[in-house]
């Protein structure tokens, strides 16, 4: 059933997952996509998907501001689509007019964690150092830290649950997220 938004018209059945890279929002996703036996959208691969590049090499060849505008092209491909996953790249919100679209989309989870556990995480993925590129010039640390810092405000005025995913498996995400959207597995059938 769809919830309405602050404007008044539809929200749809979506289950958005947004945060900071490293919080788990492709591999949480994944799993929640199978257990709900939904489909899965995950924004970055629909970029790449398009692009016919990764987003390191977006970024290299075309800059962020050529990056973005393909994010937003993804957001606006979903508009139309209704009881999936869909795993946000965790620079959409910076976008206003990406958060009015992913408010829209459905509900809003906010995988969230502290900066030190998700640098560890994003460092010990060996994917990140060939597909994500560093964002600003700081060291690793420092650009996590200030760029979460600048984020986090954003994640909380989008998101309609918080799940720190800190010290969790991602089957016990999976499970918190269906506890606070009150989702129950139907029985397997015969």
């Amino acid at each position: 059933m769809s919830a309405p938004t602050e404007r008044g018209q539809q929200r749809s059945n979506n289950i958005l997952l947004i945060g900071f890279r490293g919080c788990g929002k492709s591999s949480i996703g994944a799993r929640l996509a199978t257990r709900l036996d939904r489909s899965l959208f995950d924004t970055d691969t629909l970029v790449e998907s398009r692009a016919g590049k990764t987003i390191r090499e977006i970024f290299a060849e075309d800059g962020e501001p050529a990056f973005r505008t393909l994010e937003r092209e993804a957001i606006e491909s979903l508009q139309d689509d209704t009881d999936h996953v869909i795993s946000v790249g965790g620079g959409a919100v910076l976008r206003e007019d990406n958060r009015a679209q992913l408010r829209a989309l459905g509900t809003c989870i906010w995988l969230s964690a502290p900066a030190d556990e998700l640098l560890r995480r994003t460092l010990a993925d060996p994917r990140n150092a060939e597909t994500r590129p560093p964002l600003t010039p700081l060291d690793a640390e420092t650009e996590f830290r200030t760029l979460l810092a600048a984020r986090e405000p954003l994640y909380a005025a989008l998101a309609d649950h918080v799940i720190d995913t800190s010290g969790h498996s991602l089957d016990e995400v999976v499970e918190r997220i269906m506890t606070v959207l009150r989702i129950h597995e139907t029985p397997d059938r015969p």
